[in-house]
């Protein structure tokens, strides 16, 4: 049988997910058209808390910690402040780093864990039946080629090849235009790490690349002109003086774009065989940063899931959840990221009034602050739990200390579930490869079983070993004891 998964695109989230999919032994081949090099022209530049979790799970939280920049407080509508350093997680801020670090780093894991990368390679056709899935490509020269695959993931961005090879629409619509971009030089350097300000009908957003050069994104609703029409650097300093009041001296802009801000989502994110992750599957606006947290959160869903479906570990329907878990959660980041758009640049009295409402319940109520930031950083999420389940399955485990001082999050780092509990558990050799049993490093009774990903997939107030047994058989051994 093919184990092989072709991923399509190799931005974060297909990079996240062909290092998983290798780490875990499964063969994996990546597509991506451009050439082989890491481009310097990012189009994200924050991580969030739950997002770094994930990474602090493949041990790459920590050298990306080291290039970035924390910042744990974040500035919105003119006079709220989010105050990160309440955050219930080791990553109490927000980390701005260019994507293209993220990039790197992800990439390096994938490729020695042995994923197989083409590059300069397009997906022309492709066609799926019972037995797997046979991709039609076209590589350097103009070579064509049929690959053979059990399943196929396209991670290839809101023009997807891969969604439009298996009919899906992408239903939605175009938000903002005109959204002008610019990487420059700056004779002065801002007072804050984000700049980002919104005044009358402008919105200007900087952020620094730590190569000297900055990002300069900018909106000014007096000029809706189309995406094709010339951008200059005097049209980008202009924005910036009418919502910040100053240019910084901006110069010698190195790459320069006029685009515009869509919020669209796949109805489904699997047909059949084939599976769609990140701006494939969901764009939004760039407001709160959420566009490449989210995609990466794909991927560590999807990836232990495949792996446990491709080698017998779980019933093929344990694919199905990936649906479930993933479409609300993308529904739910259009929502927040559109509503921070047309708050901050509200106009008339009733929005305005609306935005003043927002503001002074969010610094004045903790639950509706505490949601909001759970959904902003992605550490609020929580997944569906079956009927009658323990009230901690399905949400995020927090990265607890363990017996031995070992994070939950450092054992993670295997792929594995792990499974923590108070009393001796007998890790039969046949699932050491899928299990890693800890104990807590206090005197708590629980039992918790933790998924790859980090989500609760089983819990209960009493560490009953027949419980426990149960537990493991059913979720990491596929109902066999």
């Amino acid at each position: 049988m093919n184990r092989t998964v072709i991923v399509v695109g190799s931005g974060p989230t297909g990079l996240l997910l062909a290092g998983d999919l290798a780490t875990a032994g499964v063969p994996v081949t990546v597509l991506e058209k451009r050439p082989r090099k890491i481009s310097n022209l990012s189009r994200a530049f924050v991580l969030h808390a739950r997002a770094l979790e994930q990474l602090d799970a493949r041990a790459l939280a920590d050298e990306l910690e080291a290039v970035g920049q924390p910042l744990d407080r974040l500035r919105l509508f003119g006079r709220l402040t989010v105050d990160l350093t309440t955050l219930p997680s080791r990553f109490n801020h927000l980390l701005v780093l260019p994507q293209y670090e993220v990039e790197k780093a992800l990439l390096r894991r994938a490729v020695e864990a042995g994923a197989d990368f083409r590059y300069e390679t397009e997906m022309t056709g492709l066609a799926q039946d019972a037995d797997g899935v046979t991709v039609e490509v076209r590589g350097p020269g103009g070579v064509t080629e049929s690959l053979g695959a059990a399943y196929v993931v396209g991670a290839d961005g809101m023009r997807s090849a891969v969604r439009d090879a298996i009919g899906l629409p992408f239903p939605g619509r175009s938000v903002i235009r005109s959204v002008v971009l610019a990487d420059v030089r700056l004779d002065e350097k801002p007072e804050t790490l984000l700049t980002v300000a919104t005044v009358g009908d402008a919105f200007a957003f900087i952020a620094p690349f730590g190569d000297g050069y900055y990002r300069v994104i900018g909106w000014n609703r007096a000029h809706d002109v189309p995406d094709g029409e010339p951008l200059d650097l005097d049209e980008v300093r202009e924005i910036a003086r009418l919502a910040l009041g100053r240019d910084f001296g901006m110069r010698d802009a190195r790459w320069m774009s006029r685009f515009h801000s869509d919020e669209r989502q796949a109805p489904a994110y699997r047909v059949g065989r084939v599976f769609l992750a990140g701006d494939a599957a969901h764009v939004h606006t760039p407001a709160g940063g959420q566009g490449m947290n989210t995609g990466l959160q794909d991927a560590a869903n999807l990836g232990w899931k495949l792996a446990a479906v491709i080698d017998g570990h779980a019933p093929v329907t344990l694919l199905d959840t990936y649906q479930s878990e993933r479409h609300p959660v993308g529904r739910a980041v259009l929502r927040s990221s559109g509503g921070i758009v047309r708050l901050a640049m509200a106009k008339r009295p009733w929005t305005l009034a609306l935005r003043a409402a927002l503001t002074t319940v969010l610094d004045h109520a903790a639950p509706a602050r505490r949601k909001a930031l759970g959904q902003l950083t992605g550490i609020g999420y929580t997944y569906p739990a079956p009927r009658g389940s323990h009230r901690l399955v399905g949400t995020r485990a927090p990265d607890v200390t363990l017996a031995g001082g070992t994070r939950l999050y450092e054992a993670l780092r295997g792929g594995r579930f792990v499974l923590i509990t108070p009393e001796p558990y007998e890790n039969r050799a046949t699932r050491k490869n899928r299990l890693t049993v800890e104990h807590w490093a206090s005197d708590r009774r629980t039992a918790l079983l933790v998924r790859p990903d980090g989500y609760v997939a089983w819990a209960a107030d009493t560490a009953d070993p027949s419980a426990v047994g149960a537990a493991v058989a059913e979720h990491v051994e596929c109902g066999h004891n």
